[in-house]
């Protein structure tokens, strides 16, 4: 098995986005994602991390980060890995580099993401997979006003004697705050 290569870069980067764009489509083919231009203006706003994973040459899987400042905490805006990887630790060697990353360079106290909280077969496994990488489900239920679906905020902290906020409501005003200024100016 070849090595697999982790990068992270907060620069946009025309070549690398579109070596992991067809990754992004293809997990979050519907309205719900942002397009590349909006990303692009994320990257221009210095609000964004694109994480990167490779093996060889093949690129396998990503992510987009930003940090809320105010809490001290990452929060992952889409991480997907590419169809034929699913299944094979690659989500989570992904967000293994993410969580240390996080903790290591950007000294945060945790991670936040949102999940889609209808209760799916889908769903159920996405939040499996954040649940058997430490991420803990809050109860809140949010409804946005631009979009059908509800959501869940799931959070892990890095150092238990300085936490995260455990109420939902709380998490959801640093993913509110992140959405509100990638969508400010749009076009």
């Amino acid at each position: 098995m070849e090595v697999i290569q982790y990068r992270i870069t907060d620069e946009w980067d025309e070549e690398r986005w579109t070596a992991v764009e067809s990754i992004y489509e293809q997990a979050f083919p519907l309205d719900g994602k942002k397009s590349r231009d909006i990303i692009r203006g994320m990257f221009a706003k210095r609000m964004c991390q694109l994480h990167t994973i490779a093996q060889g040459t093949e690129w396998i899987g990503m992510a987009l980060t930003g940090i809320d400042q105010r809490v001290g905490a990452v929060i992952i805006d889409y991480i997907a890995v590419r169809e034929d990887y699913r299944g094979t630790g690659v989500g989570r060697s992904l967000l293994d580099h993410i969580k240390q990353w996080g903790y290591e360079t950007v000294g945060c106290q945790g991670i936040i993401v949102e999940v889609e909280s209808e209760l799916t077969e889908e769903n159920r496994q996405r939040k499996l997979f954040w649940q058997s990488n430490g991420f803990h489900l809050s109860e809140y239920v949010h409804r946005y006003i631009w979009v059908p679906e509800t959501y869940q905020a799931m959070y892990m902290n890095f150092d238990t004697n300085n936490p995260l906020p455990e109420d939902g409501k709380l998490l959801f005003r640093s993913i509110t705050r992140f959405h509100e200024k990638a969508y400010r100016g749009a076009k």
